[in-house]
């Protein structure tokens, strides 16, 4: 029989879906991460899915995240480190992996032809920038590297020591984590630190003599095992004083930092503790906020049944100079023998695979310590105690010491861990063979490997055909069709009218004015709809209207279309929103149903939030109900279902002054692309794209449910210049198994 503990309140209420914290975004640097799968008590079917949107910088995504994915998509998170650009989840749950390599098409290619690749935009949800290709962009995403040895990786891991993927024989019974918790599975109220160990390890409590200047957090709700975690992290400095507080961060359950504020010490400060903190004096000399602040900003956000979660955390709320009651300390709820402590750098590779505190990198990320403790308290209620201790992690850190001082082998788990690791040593590990599928005429490194099974065909007919029979006999495939690339000067035009038929659809006609009109009002009124990059007044004309020519005529068309792209859907734009945006959102969240992500772009070099953004939604109704709600009264915002995926965005920004066109003036397309495409007859690219996307999409539609599927224009490169290319990306009947979810 447990004893009992000091939880008045923390009654367990059954029959309740756990509750969530709040779901915001930080900006655009650091985009917001999707929510967490649902909780794996829940009996409705798991189905693979991936996060709302993905976190590259700028929506580009290079070849070693993409290897990344798949890499994780093969082997899960047992091994390999999650992808750091998106988040998939129940990867168990996935059949298959499919991968279409577009050979000489562009990002360019696809926008140019965009209402032709009517299956590609519709179909997958994620779309992302690619670099330009390397001279082999197959081993590139692959992971193929020239190594010394090339035996099997059975090899490379002979004689490894105790791991965390090796069966060792370890007495669980006298392991401490089984010796505090037992065997079984806990809830979230059984992990609290009761008051008398809060006590023994020195976190501030209310009525102390040392904490009689400390702030509660007035969090006194009755907890639960759905009650919501958040992370918390702080950096300190030296001062006069001792310790103070310089950087907070506190995270959300769903993976989103919704607070991340430097703070100016009260007093003179001795250390920077740089190494450790990654403040400088220079970081920290425009800062105003004060502890008042960070600490008045910390009580409004956390709701009444609130957990932190943390390691060593009473050290964090010293410094805040906080007291709250419900908390859980990742140092202690992973029990080490003797009343020793593993270090958080430690538990998050030998735990979660991922490597935090990097040497290479000034100081520590408290954003990034903060998201590491909440997932290792989740890993903790997921798995169980029995799981931990089958770990070992006490042989495991003594093998890691031997490994720091540069003795004995590595273990399986650090071998695919490393980042040259390719995917097909991923299959070797499982027993699994790669299909490659292509074209006589190309070459790649993968074709010689030798856990790869390579078709050539004559045509990209001939490789659509196998592809139909051979796709279900592997679990890992990709298909590569191969597209003469257009010559540069070709490509230099079309280049010239994408940028052309992009700025006639931002260019608004409006009028007629009178000559003593005042443009700086005018002007004013439109930049309240977002930003204005010029503005033109013609006089010479009575007749307001968008210019009729071959370019413009579809302009309505390619708008709605844009506003019904899959990754459009459910997305609304925002503008006049202002530096309390986020907070005003937050405490109004109950009435956004179905809110998903924020996203708040800064500027590139001032770094302050501009004053627009783009709230994501679950579903297409949810965001227009919301838009009527923010276009209201009470938020006074001026708004619309949003047109440009995220990934354009840099594209559109790089557009250069001289070729954005004065109202007025018409736009007549390049004689010689129009030439080119008439000789090009049969492969004319405006048919290829319309054929070969249905294609594509009637052989996607044979695929078998939970396949990720990946579509890659690879992008070119030649003497003459580059271009990017472009990635889409979904998993097979995504949508059906993605259930409602309520953001509040």
């Amino acid at each position: 029989m447990e004893p009992q503990r000091e939880r008045a309140g923390r009654h367990l209420k059954k029959g309740r879906k756990r509750r969530r914290g709040p779901n915001t975004l930080v900006g655009a640097a650091e985009a917001m991460r999707a929510r967490w799968e649902l909780e794996e008590s829940q009996p409705e079917a798991k189905k693979a899915r991936l996060s709302t949107i993905l976190f590259a910088e700028n929506c580009e995504v290079t070849h070693e995240q993409l290897c990344e994915l798949l890499k994780y998509a093969v082997l899960g998170n047992s091994n390999v480190s999650k992808p750091s650009w998106c988040q998939l989840f129940h990867q168990n749950q996935l059949n298959n992996v499919v991968v279409f390599v577009l050979q000489g098409m562009s990002q360019l290619h696809f926008y140019r032809f965009y209402m032709e690749f009517g299956f590609l935009r519709k179909a997958f949800t994620h779309k992302f920038r690619l670099p330009p290709p390397s001279s082999n962009f197959l081993a590139d995403i692959i992971g193929l590297q020239k190594k010394e040895t090339t035996g099997d990786l059975s090899k490379m891991v002979k004689g490894s020591l105790p791991s965390t993927s090796s069966k060792v024989s370890i007495s669980l019974r006298n392991d401490p984590i089984i010796q505090k918790y037992g065997s079984k599975k806990v809830g979230l109220t059984r992990c609290l630190l009761t008051k008398e160990e809060m006590k023994t390890f020195h976190f501030p409590l209310q009525g102390f003599p040392d904490c009689e200047n400390f702030v509660p957090t007035k969090c006194h709700g009755s907890i639960t095992d759905n009650s919501p975690l958040f992370g918390l992290d702080c950096e300190m400095c030296l001062t006069s004083k001792g310790r103070e507080l310089t950087r907070i961060s506190l995270v959300a359950e769903g993976g989103c930092c919704v607070m991340d504020e430097l703070v100016k010490p009260d007093n003179k400060v001795l250390d920077y503790l740089t190494s450790f903190s990654g403040i400088t004096k220079k970081i920290l000399n425009p800062v105003t906020t004060k502890l008042k602040d960070v600490q008045r900003q910390l009580k409004a956000l956390l709701p009444p049944d609130a957990v932190l979660v943390g390691h060593s955390l009473g050290l964090d709320l010293r410094a805040l100079k906080m007291i709250h009651p419900y908390v859980i300390d990742t140092s202690l709820l992973y029990v080490r023998e003797q009343g020793r402590r593993f270090k958080l750098k430690f538990l998050a590779k030998a735990i979660l695979g991922k490597d935090i505190q990097c040497p290479d990198r000034l100081g520590h990320d408290a954003t990034e310590d903060a998201r590491t403790t909440l997932e290792l308290a989740r890993y903790f209620l997921k798995y169980g105690p029995r799981k931990i201790a089958e770990l070992n992690l006490e042989a495991l850190a003594s093998h890691q010491e031997l490994l720091a001082a540069g003795q004995g082998p590595r273990n399986t788990a650090e071998v695919v861990q490393q980042s040259n690791t390719s995917v097909l040593e991923c299959l070797d590990l499982m027993g699994q063979r790669l299909l490659f599928l292509t074209r006589e005429a190309e070459t790649s490194e993968l074709s010689s490997s030798r856990n790869c099974q390579t078709i050539k065909c004559l045509t990209n007919k001939e490789v659509l055909e196998q592809a139909r029979v051979e796709i279900p006999l592997f679990t890992f495939s990709i298909v590569q069709f191969s597209f003469e690339p257009f010559s540069y000067k070709l490509t230099e035009e079309m280049n010239k009218r994408m940028r052309s038929k992009w700025t006639e659809m931002s260019t608004v006609y409006a009028g007629p004015f009178s000559k003593n009109c005042n443009l700086r009002a005018v002007k004013r009124l439109f930049k309240s709809f977002g930003p204005v990059q010029s503005m033109s007044l013609v006089l010479e004309t009575h007749q307001v209207q968008r210019p009729v020519t071959e370019l413009t005529l579809d302009s309505s068309t390619l708008v709605k279309e844009l506003e019904q792209d899959s990754e459009n859907r459910g997305t609304i734009y925002l503008s006049g929103v202002n530096q309390t945006f986020k907070e005003h959102l937050l405490q109004q969240s109950n009435i956004f149903l179905g809110l998903e992500a924020v996203i708040l772009p800064k500027d590139l070099k001032s770094g302050k939030q501009k004053n627009y953004c783009f709230l994501k939604f679950k579903t297409f109704g949810s965001a227009q109900r919301a838009l009527n709600i923010l276009k209201g009264k009470d938020w006074k915002l001026k708004g619309r279902h949003a047109l440009t995926p995220r990934h354009l965005h840099a594209w559109l920004r790089g557009i250069p002054p001289e070729s954005r066109r004065t109202p007025g003036v018409r736009v007549i397309p390049p004689p010689s692309e129009q030439q080119a495409l008439q000789v090009l007859k049969v492969d004319h690219p405006k048919i290829a794209a319309w054929r070969w996307g249905r294609k594509i999409g009637k052989l996607y539609h044979s695929l078998s449910p939970g396949t990720l599927c990946l579509i890659l224009l690879p992008g070119t490169k030649s003497t003459h210049g580059s271009f990017s290319g472009l990635g889409l990306m979904g998993i097979k009947d995504e949508e059906e198994s993605t259930t409602p979810k309520i953001c509040s």
